[in-house]
């Protein structure tokens, strides 16, 4: 049965990552696999790999074929070089010693060449953040100056209208304001106001008022009133 190492992808849509397995090469791409060695996320800049060196090697001395991809991964992280150097100790070029020495030296400069590389690209983010706050800079700068020179315009308008005199505002003298004289308001006079006079008003005289006498009141005389004989009993 042949073994293939290969990736299976997980993740959403358009964020995807992947476990690096060992799977049967007839199985599906998601489907069931035998062990997972690892896992990569190739959408950070590097790629992040985590892989378990010591398995990967050992399925590769067994016969597992990696893909083009897997194989990628696998010279990145040190695992083909390991084997092939393995592979000239059973062949008595070198020894274990010698192929430890030579795989540790190259870890430190492909480790020195990633740190480089991240080191790069944190600079170059610097620079972008940099030229953006420049270019904001501007921006506001350019924004400062248009608004003084609209306040400069608005201050010199309001200079302007305070300018004017006040007597302009007041051009009718105070004598037109008040033209009719003091007179022509009461025009009519005191006399006139109260035309009838308290004789008039009390035209009825008490005298009138009173017509009837006392005496026209008790008109009938004591005589009268007593007119009629009395009868002698």
């Amino acid at each position: 049965m042949p073994v293939k190492i290969r990736l299976t992808r997980r993740g959403k849509k358009g964020k995807p990552y992947y476990h690096i397995v060992i799977a049967d090469s007839r199985a599906p791409r998601d489907g069931k696999y035998i062990e997972k060695l690892g896992a990569y996320n190739p959408t950070t800049n590097p790629a992040t790999i985590e892989l378990d060196f010591d398995r990967a090697l050992e399925w590769l001395q067994k016969g597992a074929q990696p893909t083009d991809t897997c194989r990628a991964i696998l010279s990145y992280k040190g695992v083909l070089l390991k084997k092939h150097l393995l592979d000239g100790v059973k062949k008595n070029a070198f020894t274990l010693e010698e192929t430890d020495e030579k795989h540790n030296a190259w870890l430190k400069e492909k480790e020195a060449k990633i740190q480089a590389k991240k080191e790069k690209i944190t600079k170059e983010k610097e620079k972008e953040i940099k030229k953006r706050f420049e270019a904001e800079s501007k921006v506001k700068e350019a924004r400062a100056v248009e608004l003084a020179k609209k306040y400069s315009e608005l201050a010199e308008e309001t200079e302007k209208k305070d300018s004017t005199p006040p007597e302009r505002k007041d051009s009718t003298p105070p004598e037109k304001k008040d033209s009719t004289p003091p007179e022509r308001k009461d025009s009519t006079p005191p006399e006139k106001k109260d035309s009838t006079s308290p004789e008039r008003k009390d035209s009825t005289s008490p005298e009138r008022k009173d017509s009837t006498s006392p005496e026209r009141k008790d008109s009938t005389s004591p005589e009268k009133k007593d007119s009629t004989p009395k009868k002698e009993s």
